[in-house]
């Protein structure tokens, strides 16, 4: 996984190197050139860089040089010039004699290219007004670690902020890429390694290579394969049980298994011959039928509650949570259900929650930023993933998963994902990463099908089994 720190540990990382400060600045600024360059700046190009005082601006000195030097036009437009003696100073120095052109910051000039060097991770508050004027150029904009007015933690901006087509970052990703309206205003993100060393990361990114699937030998059956059973779907919403059915079949699971009332069975029967079933209510309520829930339950991996479960009985979601020794996903009606978190913190099996914003602010009563979503982790020993863009998979560490984007903001794809959860779990992969494998494979999946249609659930289950069967590791 890529690591990704806050803005105070690489300000630590910064302070506590002994590297030498004028080639990690050179380092740095030889990254934003070759990020320029894919975004085109080269021979006859027009190029504007905008410097602060700093390092930030001294990282855009260095670039500007080497663009310079690739037959570009450039101008630094400063915001005050380095101090005498700084390696930002240096690198304004080493500028000039290449034709940089520097001066300080006026209105906005036509061209085809801004870099923003103006400050770094550290910004907070506005920007000046000389800057944010700037902040409106219509062509693309380059940003220098991350765009000048976001919070580099949160990702959020105060006031005007650049938007930028592309940014160049260094030594490890920082939180605000990917928090708040970080994703929107970096663009995309490209690493250089310049030689720093160390750094607690905050957070983690999943990539390719960390996303695990089951592996069935040659002797598998269908139950030794990872077995899963669903409850939900009252009447009018059956769809929802059904896709989570689905998405286990679709991840690899070797039995999935809907649960059904009696007014619910003859539906299932006729929509999905597809998924077994297995009658637990003779009537048309789930409310009385705890027992005789768990007495068939006996045979399954995991359990995935809620789905279409709306309204929840919450006796009958507790009973089953104390009741059930496997891993259970608790998702939509059955997280709507809950009165406490201490049902939760008692199980001893895995547990994984899958709230979106609505539901996590009703199961807690605080907002879902990063440390809300650890502290709900910490206090019932569950996985929470918390949806969204990106998606948060929160136990011991939190794993930001970036893969897909809006068109997974669709009806029935959170029930598709919750079934893929559940089929990792039944093939014995440890919760977070179950749950973190599944939400990227999830996002691989809707990207695909957004590429060449609109995304439906229906359409992403063909897609997820396509991925799952095509994915090296399978």
């Amino acid at each position: 996984m890529d690591p990704i720190l806050s803005v105070a540990e690489m300000r630590r990382v910064d302070d506590e190197t002994t590297a030498d400060i004028d080639r990690l600045m050179d380092a740095a600024g030889y990254g934003v050139a070759i990020t320029a360059a894919k975004m085109g700046a080269g021979y006859a190009t027009r190029v504007h860089v905008i410097a602060g005082r700093g390092n930030n601006g001294g990282d855009g000195y260095v670039a500007a040089r080497y663009l310079a030097r690739r037959g570009a036009t450039v101008t630094v437009h400063h915001v005050g010039e380095p101090d005498i003696g700084t390696a930002a100073h240096r690198a304004l120095l080493a500028a000039v004699p290449v034709g940089v052109t520097v001066s300080p910051i006026g209105s906005p000039e036509p061209g085809d290219l801004l870099i923003d060097a103006f400050v770094g991770t550290g910004f907070r508050g506005e920007l000046p007004q000389e800057v944010a004027a700037w902040t409106h150029v219509e062509y693309p904009i380059l940003a220098v670690d991350v765009p000048s007015g976001i919070d580099g933690d949160t990702g959020y901006a105060a006031g005007s902020v650049f938007r930028a087509a592309r940014t160049a970052t260094f030594h490890m990703y920082k939180t605000g890429h990917f928090m708040g309206d970080g994703p929107d205003l970096c663009g995309a993100v490209d690493l250089y390694d310049i030689g720093l060393e160390g750094g607690k990361p905050a957070m983690y990114r999943m990539t390719r290579s960390d996303v695990e699937l089951q592996h069935r030998t040659r002797t598998a059956h269908k139950w030794s394969a990872g077995s899963v059973a669903t409850i939900g779907g009252e009447l009018g919403l059956t769809g929802a049980a059904l896709f989570v059915a689905r998405g286990a079949i679709a991840t690899g699971a070797g039995a999935s298994v809907l649960f059904t009332t009696a007014a619910t069975a003859p539906i299932y029967a006729a929509t999905a011959p597809d998924i077994p079933t297995m009658q637990a209510s003779e009537t048309s309520s789930w409310r009385d039928h705890a027992s005789e829930v768990l007495s068939l339950l006996d045979r399954f991996d995991v359990l995935v509650i809620g789905p279409g479960l709306e309204p929840a009985p919450t006796e009958f979601v507790e009973l089953l949570l104390e009741g059930f020794d496997g891993a259970v996903i608790v998702d939509a009606g059955a997280l709507n259900a809950l009165t406490g978190l201490q049902v939760l913190a008692d199980r001893s099996a895995a547990t994984v929650l899958t709230p979106h914003a609505g539901e996590f602010r009703r199961l807690t009563g605080i907002e879902p930023d990063p440390d809300a979503v650890r502290r709900l982790a910490d206090e019932t020993g569950a996985v929470v993933l918390m949806k969204g863009a990106p998606t948060l998979v929160v136990s011991d560490q939190t794993v930001v998963v970036d893969t897909g984007g809006r068109e997974l903001a669709t009806i029935g794809t959170g029930d598709v994902l919750a079934g893929m959860i559940g089929a990792l779990l039944s093939g014995g992969i440890d919760a977070p990463t179950a749950t973190a494998s599944a939400a990227y494979l999830h996002g691989v999946a809707g990207a695909q099908v957004a590429s060449t249609n609109t995304v439906t659930p229906l359409r992403l289950l063909d897609e997820v089994a396509s991925v799952v069967a095509a994915w090296p590791s399978a």
